[in-house]
C-alpha cells in the first residue's frame, strides 16, 4: 500500500494524464497494438483525451496477470482480503471528488446531480463488501454420524467484468469488490465512451491492492469484449448491457460452460393510483426516469400510469418541475441536466421522440436547452414527456435510454396491472398509493426484480438488484450476491471411522 497517488481534481489535466493507458499488472501501459481512440466531451464535443484500444493481445496480457496473481490472492486469509478491500473504499472516499469531475467530463452527466453521488456510492460499496469477508462460510451438513461432511466456499478464479457507460463506477463496484473479496482477480473491460474514470479507480485500487489482482482495458466490444468472454483462463463473466449484447456474452459463455451474470435492459412501469400523494409521486416520477441523467437509466421509469382522478393534474407538475431543471455544462455546480453520452445516443434518443410523434403521440418537450455558445456542439437534448400515445408505439414498448417517458390514463386496477406486466422486461417497478392492501397486492404481483412503493431509489449495496425476463440473470450488491456469483461451492466428506 504504496499511498503514492495525489488528487488531481481537474479533470482535464487528468484525463490528458490517463491519455492512452490500460492498467495491467500494476502498470500503465499502451495498447500493443499501440492504436488508441478519441475520447470527446459530450458538452462540448471537444477530445480531451486518447484511450487505448485493447484487442485479444491486451487481453491475453491482462488475464495472464490476472492468473498470476491469483495463486497467491486466493491465499490470503479472507478477512485480510477484506481489510485491503475496505481499505481501497477509504482511498476512493478520499477521491471522490477527483473521480466525480472526471466522469462529468466524459460522460456529460451533471456533476452535483448525478456524478458525486455516483462516485459516493462507489467507495461505499467496497466498505461494504469488505466487512462481509467473514461471511464466506460453507456449512456443515448432517449426512452420517460416522462422516464429518461440510462444504466450504473457493474462489472461480479470473472474473471478466464488462461495464457499461450510464454510471460507470456504481456498477463497477457491485462486480468487482465482491469478486476480489471472495479471492477472485478481475480484468474489467470499460465503455468505450467512459473509460478514463475507470482507469483512475484501477489506478487507486492498485496502489493498495497486490499487482494483477484488478487490471483495466478499454475498448470496443468486438476487439476487447469478445476475446475477454471467450479466453479459456477466465472463469466467470460479469456483464452490464444492453439485451442483445447480453446474448451473445450469454452464448459464448455457454459454450464454455462458465457462470455469467447479466444486467440487461428495462422498460420500467410505474403506477399512481388514485389516491397517491400527488407532489411526492411527481417527485418520484423525476427521480425515477432520472431525468438528471437524461434517462440513461435502465431502472428509469419510462411508463407511467396515472389514474384519471390525477392524470391531468399529474402531468400538468410534472411539467412544470421538469421545465424548472436547469440543463447547462455538467461541470457547473448549477446545473441539474446534462448531455446524452454520444452522437450516435443522441440520434437514436431523437429517432424514438420522431416515432412517438408519427404514433398520434402528444410530446411536451421540458427544460430550455443551455444557451452558452461554448456548449452550441453538446449533445444537450429537451426531455420528452409523451401523452395520448398508442401503448404500441415505439417510445412505449422499446427501451429508449433517453429523457422520454409515456404517460397513460387508467381507470382499472386490473387492467393496470396487466400492462405493467406487458413487457418482455421486468427490472423495476413502482406503485403509488396511501393504501396498504393496494401496495401489497401490486408488490407480489408486478412482474420485475426489484419493486418500491411510495419511493424511487437507486440502486443502493445491501439492497438486491437484478431482473427477469429479458432485464438479465442473477442479482448484484448483496452478500448472497458474493457467495453464489463469485465462488464455487465443494463439499468435503472425512470418514472418521
Amino acid at each position: 500500500m504504496s499511498g503514492t497517488l495525489t488528487l488531481n481534481t481537474d479533470p482535464f489535466a487528468l484525463a490528458k494524464e490517463l491519455s492512452g493507458k490500460h492498467l495491467i499488472n500494476g502498470t500503465l501501459v499502451a495498447a500493443v497494438s499501440g492504436q488508441t481512440f478519441d475520447v470527446v466531451n459530450p458538452a462540448t464535443g471537444q477530445v480531451v483525451a486518447q484511450a487505448a484500444k485493447g484487442d485479444a493481445a491486451d487481453v491475453d496480457a491482462a488475464v495472464a496477470a490476472a492468473v498470476a496473481a491469483q495463486k497467491e490472492w486466493k491465499r490470503r486469509p479472507a478477512r485480510e482480503r477484506g481489510k485491503l478491500v475496505a481499505e481501497c473504499g477509504r482511498r476512493l472516499t478520499e477521491h471522490t471528488e477527483e473521480l466525480a469531475r472526471l466522469v462529468a467530463l466524459e460522460t456529460g452527466k451533471a456533476l452535483r446531480t448525478e456524478s458525486r453521488v455516483e462516485a459516493g456510492v462507489l467507495a461505499d460499496a467496497f466498505v461494504f463488501y469488505g466487512g462481509l469477508a467473514s461471511e464466506l462460510k460453507g456449512e456443515s451438513v448432517p449426512f452420517n454420524p460416522d462422516m464429518l461432511t461440510v462444504t466450504v466456499r473457493e474462489p472461480i478464479g479470473v472474473v471478466g467484468a464488462i461495464i457499461p457507460w450510464n454510471v460507470p463506477l456504481m456498477l463497477m463496484a457491485l462486480k468487482i469488490a465482491p469478486a476480489l473479496v471472495a479471492g477472485n482477480t478481475v480484468v474489467v473491460k470499460s465503455a468505450e465512451e467512459a473509460p478514463l474514470t475507470v482507469l483512475r479507480v484501477c489506478q487507486i485500487l492498485n496502489d493498495v491492492l497486490p499487482p494483477g489482482c484488478f487490471n483495466m482495458l478499454s475498448g470496443f466490444g468486438p476487439d476487447c469484449g469478445a476475446p475477454l468472454v471467450a479466453h479459456r483462463n477466465v472463469g466467470k463473466i460479469t456483464f452490464t448491457g444492453s439485451v442483445e449484447t447480453g446474448k451473445i456474452v450469454y452464448k459464448t459463455a455457454a459454450e464454455r460452460l462458465i457462470p455469467v451474470t447479466l444486467e440487461l435492459g428495462g422498460k420500467s412501469p410505474m403506477i399512481v393510483m388514485g389516491d397517491a400523494d400527488l407532489d411526492r409521486a411527481v417527485g418520484g416520477a423525476i427521480s425515477g426516469m432520472r431525468f438528471t441523467r437524461q434517462g440513461q437509466s435502465c431502472t428509469a421509469s419510462s411508463r407511467i400510469y396515472v389514474h384519471a382522478d390525477l392524470h391531468d393534474a399529474f402531468v400538468a407538475k410534472l411539467t412544470e418541475k421538469v421545465n424548472a431543471l436547469k440543463m447547462g455544462d455538467p461541470l457547473d455546480e448549477a446545473t441539474d441536466i446534462g448531455t446524452i453520452i454520444s452522437r450516435d445516443q443522441y440520434e437514436k434518443v431523437k429517432g424514438y421522440v420522431e416515432a412517438g410523434i408519427k404514433a398520434g403521440g402528444t410530446a411536451n418537450a421540458c427544460s430550455a436547452l443551455p444557451t452558452d455558445p461554448a456548449l452550441a456542439k453538446g449533445l444537450f437534448l429537451q426531455p420528452v414527456i409523451f401523452t395520448d400515445i398508442a401503448r404500441d408505439a415505439p417510445p412505449a414498448r422499446e427501451e429508449i435510454f433517453g429523457p422520454v417517458c409515456c404517460i397513460f390514463k387508467f381507470t382499472d386496477y386490473e387492467d393496470v396491472i396487466t400492462e405493467a406486466n406487458n413487457s418482455e422486461y421486468g427490472l423495476a417497478a413502482t406503485i403509488w398509493t396511501r393504501d396498504l392492501r393496494t401496495a401489497m397486492n401490486a408488490a407480489q404481483r408486478l412482474e420485475a426484480g426489484f419493486v418500491q412503493v411510495n419511493q424511487n431509489l437507486v440502486v443502493q449495496p445491501n439492497l438486491s438488484y437484478g431482473g427477469i425476463k429479458a432485464s438479465g440473470l442473477g442479482k448484484e450488491a448483496t452478500l448472497e450476491a458474493m457467495l453464489e456469483h463469485f465462488t464455487e461451492k465443494k463439499t468435503i466428506i472425512i470418514n472418521m471411522t
